[in-house]
């Protein structure tokens, strides 16, 4: 997930254009508190941290790794795993971003009113540390580390995976089964949408299940680089955003990389509060709570979602959430590219998709026999029906072909699938089946008030 960076401080490394711009330039430790906007506006001193900081709740980041020492992360960073043959414990990071995300979630500042501070300052943060490259990907032939990370993750007690970058295959059997087997495993799993405005959501957003987060800016307007699209679940600040560096040190950066951490961190101060809610809960009290400013619906849509995202309140009081459906409600999300799940010609489920394109495709073994059985019985049928269906397109549109990726198609340059065609009905998000209505009144803030508090 990209993010451009200006750090303040020693010259630090060269990387890519977008992910970390850099620029040098002295300011005091005491000014890097009063730079963090985002915690005024949310009010987190007075709002939240009474009622919950994160405590007993281990996120993972999935990211460059995460530097251990740094003042504001002194005793919050777990051993964790590097995954690029670094022979660390991901607790090294020698691009910064890693660190910039942690402090996102966990920073606990320092001396009296020094440093930076989280949003979730007494969770713990495990590092899981993957070859990303300079614009936040994952670089080409380490997908298989992506899902590692995850596992890993997973089975080293995190209950919310951060995951602030941009992807690696959705064929790849093991990436795709490690996010079903930490939704299994009742992780919530959070993402970036992507800092391209003119491109689709990737991997791993689109995957069904991840809490998918798009970036504003202060005013509570949509970042103009915000990525957005129809499985986008909130919105979070991506403008100007304070967080820590490399050597000590301080930056500031813009990108949906940061909307993902504070959701993390937020995610965090949910389960700390209420350890008995499932990953589903969670993700439900998040939407349900998430502030709808005046002008920027109907919600949800493809920019914000449910909302911008409400550390307050996701933590105040909603036994209708509490005591309602424990399943991630986010599976039933269409995933971009592809048929909806569950029906007999289900696209996502045919030997070209590897037989793992479902949230139960793994585990649901009689399901694909049957499938198969199905196909192999009725060839014949199918290619006559194919037949008829090409002819009579042909028919109506004076056989010029004019599909999705052509002259008229709706899909953007840059990797495969992007001209596809989303499924029928897929433009506008919908909430998902058996989805809760929102239990909260309409939550607009008042007119020139604070867009981010309802």
């Amino acid at each position: 997930m990209t993010t451009s960076r200006s750090v303040r401080g020693l010259a630090a490394l060269a990387a890519g254009a977008l992910l970390w711009g850099l620029s040098a330039g002295p300011a005091a430790a005491d000014s890097d508190r009063e730079a963090q906007w985002v915690l005024k506006n949310y009010g987190m001193a007075e709002r939240v941290w009474p009622t919950s900081q994160g405590e007993g709740v281990i996120v993972a980041v999935i990211d460059t790794g995460v530097d251990a020492n740094h003042p504001d992360l002194v005793g919050q960073v777990l051993p964790g795993l590097d995954l690029t043959n670094a022979g660390t414990d991901g607790r090294v990071d020698s691009k910064g971003h890693g660190t910039a995300m942690a402090s996102d979630i966990a920073a606990h500042g320092h001396g009296s009113n020094a440093g930076v501070m989280g949003l979730a300052p007494k969770a713990k943060i495990l590092p899981v540390r993957i070859d990303l490259g300079g614009e936040g990907e994952v670089v080409a032939g380490n997908d298989m580390a992506v899902g590692k990370a995850i596992r890993f993750a997973v089975d080293h007690g995190a209950k919310v995976i951060n995951m602030s970058f941009d992807g690696g295959s959705s064929l790849d059997p093991g990436y795709r089964e490690s996010i079903e087997y930490a939704i299994q495993k009742d992780v919530v799993l959070v993402a970036g949408s992507g800092n391209s405005a003119n491109f689709p959501t990737g991997y791993p957003a689109n995957f069904p299940g991840v809490v998918v987060v798009s970036g504003i800016t202060e005013s509570g307007d949509m970042w103009p680089k915000s990525t957005v699209g129809p499985v986008v679940t909130l919105a979070a600040p991506a403008e100007n955003i304070h967080n820590a560096d490399l050597n000590n040190r301080y930056g500031t950066g813009n990108g949906t990389s940061d909307s993902a951490a504070f959701v993390s961190g937020i995610a965090a101060l949910v389960r700390s509060k209420y350890p008995n809610l499932s990953a589903g809960q969670v993700i439900n009290r998040m939407t349900k709570s998430a502030v709808q400013p005046d002008g920027k619906g109907p919600f949800p849509n493809d920019k914000y979602g449910y909302g911008i995202v409400s550390p307050a309140g996701s933590l105040a009081a909603n036994p209708a959430v509490d005591n309602g459906p424990k399943e991630n409600p986010l599976l039933n999300r269409p995933e971009p590219g592809k048929a909806p799940t569950g029906g007999a010609a289900d696209p996502a489920k045919t030997p070209a998709a590897g037989g793992a394109d479902s949230p139960q495709a793994s585990s649901d073994s009689g399901s694909s026999s049957g499938m198969l059985m199905a196909v192999g019985g009725g060839v014949l049928g199918v290619l006559v029906i194919v037949l008829i269906v090409v002819l009579a397109r042909r028919s109506k549109k004076g056989g010029n072909g004019g599909g999705p990726g052509g002259s008229g198609g709706p899909g953007a340059p840059g990797g495969p699938g992007y001209g596809q065609q989303p499924p029928p009905g897929y433009g506008q998000q919908q909430p998902p089946v058996g989805y809760p209505q929102q239990q909260y009144p309409p939550q607009q803030p008042p007119a020139g008030g604070n867009p981010y508090q309802r």
